[in-house]
């Protein structure tokens, strides 16, 4: 299933959002560029490897220094072939611009690279000593699908599902598909705790791990003001529908 698009939509203009979208595919066209060597040398400086930070049975190697903490930043902005760069930039797409409208953009964005920061720090903790290079946005959005699924849980989802060569497409409501989705992400990364080696090149204890914290970070980074906001405008707009306005823009209940 490959969702395509969300019935929400923003107020404003989602900058961080799209900045996030264009930086993402500037660095992988930047990678496309690179010979064998360049992009392996790439990845030894700025991709997170958690055998240079936690040895099993020794704990943190390093001094943990800001230049240390470098590649937990620049590892969001690489990504392993178009599929992988893609499919990310398009849920960050769906997701990612109703987020950046509750939150306001300095919160977003800071938002965004704690989730990511905490996805690859859940990974370096379960796959202590590998050598392995891990790349990619999607711890950070993973959080970002976390604030969405609990911002708009009622919000529908189109959905595009291929059977044979044709096209089917549906809707399904936001918390049923993100729910599901992190389920997945559980339930394959319990099935093999030894690495993304050996589960298809995937992180899914980072997607856990960014998703717990955009659960936990979401709250406090909401725009106090918008809300307020949004409701004086539809008051003033629908003085006898308040409940259908939100019902309307929110996909949910919230001042009923």
């Amino acid at each position: 299933m490959l969702p395509l698009r969300d019935t929400i939509p923003s107020k404003r203009t989602p900058i961080v959002n799209w900045s996030l979208i264009i930086l993402n595919i500037f660095a992988f066209i930047y990678q496309l560029q690179l010979s064998e060597e360049g992009m392996m040398a790439l990845y030894t400086n700025f991709a997170v490897i958690p055998g240079n930070y936690l040895q099993p049975g020794s704990g943190w190697i390093l001094s943990l220094s800001f230049m240390d903490m470098i590649p937990f930043v620049s590892c969001m902005f690489l990504h392993g072939g178009w599929g992988h760069n893609l499919g990310n930039m398009l849920t960050l797409y769906i997701f990612g611009d109703n987020v950046d409208d509750r939150m306001g953009h300095g919160n977003y964005l800071l938002f965004y690279l704690l989730c990511g920061f905490a996805a690859s720090a859940t990974h370096v903790a379960l796959n202590a000593g590998s050598p392995v290079p891990v790349i990619g946005a999607s711890g950070a959005i993973s959080g970002v699908m976390a604030a969405y699924m609990f911002l708009y849980p009622q919000s529908k989802i189109l959905m595009l599902f291929p059977i044979f060569i044709i096209p089917f497409f549906f809707h399904i409501r936001a918390y049923l598909y993100l729910g599901f989705w992190f389920l997945l992400q559980l339930y394959n990364g319990f099935s093999d705790l030894t690495g993304p080696e050996s589960n298809g090149g995937v992180a899914f204890f980072a997607h856990v791990g960014g998703f717990v914290a955009g659960m936990i970070l979401f709250k406090p980074f909401l725009d106090r003001g918008y809300e307020k906001n949004t409701r004086r405008e539809a008051m003033k707009k629908y003085p006898q529908h308040i409940s259908y306005e939100n019902d309307r823009y929110w996909g949910r209940n919230t001042w009923r």
